[in-house]
C-alpha cells in the first residue's frame, strides 16, 4: 500500500469514499489490520485506515447493550464489559496467531467477518448480537441501520448484510451490540479416548439433551497433546470437551447428570481457570498452530466424523473438531489445485463449505479461498455489491476476483 487516508470522523471517511468514486480508485479499508491475512489479498493500493473510530460512545449495562467505535480494540471491549460481570455471548476468537499478525483485533473486523468462537453453538454468531451499523457505502453515502434494541428491525435487516460482508459492501464507522452477563461458575467435562465417531454421538447427545450445554468439542490425540491444560495433554489420547455455564447450583446439578450420561466412559473434569484456557486454545485453533495452511470446514454435525476420515484418508496432517463436530478445522502441511479441490468435494458431499483461512498470499491468489457459490446465489450476491457498491470501490476482490 502506497497511499492511505487516516480517517478520524464518520465524515472523513464518507469523504474519502466520495473521491475514490470519482477517481475510480478503490480502496482497501483497514482497522488495526489483525485481518490483513484473511481472505483474498484486496486489488487496491490506497487505504483507508479506520483505526482511529475508536472508544464506547454508549454502554448501558441495565439494557445490555453497547455501542463502539470500529476502531475499538476487542480488549478494551471486553475489559469495560468484565467490570459489570457481563461479556460478549458469541465468544470471538483472538486469531492473531492464527493470521500471523502483530496487531491486536478490533470490535469493527470482528462484526465486518462475523467471527465467532465456541459458544456460538448455543449463543449464535457476532451477526445474531449486532443490533445497529452506522457506514458509508460505496456511493459515499452515509447511512444508519437498526438501533439498540432487538426488536426495532422492520424491512431489511441490512446489520446481518454487513456482519460478513467482510468491508465490501460499506466501511462501517459504529456498531450497537448486544451483551450478556457473564457466567458464574464454569466446568468441563473430558471424555477420553473416544473414535471421531464416538466422539461425535456423544457430543450430539450431549447437544440434544436438556443440560444447556455451551461448548462440544474433540480433539484427536495429536491435537490433545498439544494442549496447555495438562489434565488434556498428559492423556495421550483424544479427548472429548462438553463445557457447561451458568450459576453455580445448576452448574453442578448438569454436570451430574452428564456425569450419569457418561457412566460408561472415562471422565475428567476441568474447573474454571483450566476450562477457560481450554476453550481459548480451541477458538483460537492453537493446537493446529505448526500447520502452514489451516481450513475451516462447516458441516452438518451429524456428518462430521464421515468429512474426517474421508479428509484421513486424503492425508490431512491434523483435525480439531468444534460445535458438535459441525466445524472442523483441518491441517495441511501445503496445498496444491487438486488437493483444494478434494477438500472442497468432500465437502460438498454433505453440503458444506470450506474456507481457506491459513495461507499465504501467492496461495491465497490462486486458490478460492471463500467456498463457490452455486450460479443463483452468486448472482444475487452480485446484485448486492452492485446495490451497495456499484463502482467496486470498497476492498475490491476480497472475497472473489472482480474486474472492476
Amino acid at each position: 500500500m502506497t497511499e492511505g487516508f487516516q480517517a478520524e470522523t464518520p465524515e472523513q471517511v464518507a469523504e474519502a469514499v466520495r473521491w475514490a468514486v470519482s477517481s475510480d480508485t478503490p480502496l482497501a479499508l483497514r482497522g488495526n489490520g489483525s485481518k490483513s491475512a484473511l481472505g483474498r489479498a484486496t486489488d487496491a493500493h490506497t487505504v483507508l485506515d479506520l483505526s482511529r473510530l475508536a472508544g464506547i460512545s454508549l454502554y448501558e449495562p441495565e439494557e445490555l447493550v453497547m455501542t463502539a467505535g470500529v476502531g475499538t480494540r476487542l480488549a478494551d471491549i471486553e475489559a469495560a464489559l468484565k467490570e459489570n460481570n457481563q461479556q460478549l455471548a458469541f465468544e470471538p476468537p483472538f486469531w492473531t496467531s492464527l493470521l500471523g499478525a502483530n496487531e491486536e483485533p478490533t470490535i469493527g473486523g470482528v462484526m465486518a467477518c462475523n467471527l465467532a468462537g465456541p459458544r456460538r453453538y448455543k449463543a449464535g454468531a457476532a451477526r445474531d448480537h449486532l443490533l445497529g451499523v452506522q457506514g458509508v457505502t460505496g456511493r459515499g453515502d452515509a447511512i444508519k441501520t437498526g438501533g439498540r434494541v432487538v426488536k426495532n428491525v422492520t424491512g431489511y435487516d441490512l446489520c446481518k448484510l454487513a456482519a460478513g460482508s467482510y468491508g465490501t459492501l460499506l466501511a462501517m464507522t459504529e456498531v450497537t451490540f448486544k451483551v450478556l452477563p457473564a457466567a458464574e461458575k464454569a466446568r468441563t467435562f473430558l471424555l477420553m479416548g473416544l473414535s471421531p465417531a464416538d466422539a461425535v454421538k456423544a457430543l450430539g447427545d450431549a447437544a440434544r439433551s436438556p443440560h444447556e450445554v455451551s461448548g462440544l468439542a474433540y480433539l484427536p490425540d495429536r491435537a490433545a497433546a498439544r494442549s496447555a491444560v495438562e489434565y488434556v495433554s498428559a492423556t495421550g489420547q483424544s479427548v472429548t470437551a462438553v463445557r457447561v455455564e451458568g450459576p453455580g447450583p445448576s452448574v453442578e446439578y448438569r454436570c451430574g447428570a452428564l456425569r450419569d450420561m457418561f457412566a460408561d466412559i472415562q471422565v475428567e473434569e476441568l474447573h474454571s481457570r483450566n476450562t477457560r484456557t481450554l476453550w481459548r486454545e480451541i477458538g483460537e485453533v492453537a493446537p493446529l498452530m505448526d500447520a502452514p495452511v489451516i481450513w475451516r470446514l462447516s458441516v452438518p454435525p451429524a456428518e462430521g466424523a464421515a468429512v474426517a476420515a474421508a479428509l484421513s484418508a486424503q492425508g490431512a496432517e491434523a483435525l480439531l473438531f468444534d460445535w458438535a463436530g459441525g466445524l472442523i478445522w483441518l491441517g495441511m502441511a501445503s496445498l496444491a489445485a487438486d488437493q483444494a479441490a478434494a477438500v472442497r468435494a468432500d465437502v460438498d458431499r454433505v453440503g458444506g463449505h470450506a474456507t481457506l483461512i491459513r495461507a499465504d498470499e501467492a496461495l491465497r491468489a490462486v486458490v478460492p479461498v471463500f467456498h463457490p457459490q452455486p450460479a443463483a446465489l452468486a448472482a444475487l450476491s452480485r446484485r448486492v455489491k452492485d446495490s451497495f457498491d456499484p463502482h467496486h470501490i470498497l476492498n475490491r476482490g476480497r472475497m472473489v476476483p472482480e474486474t472492476g
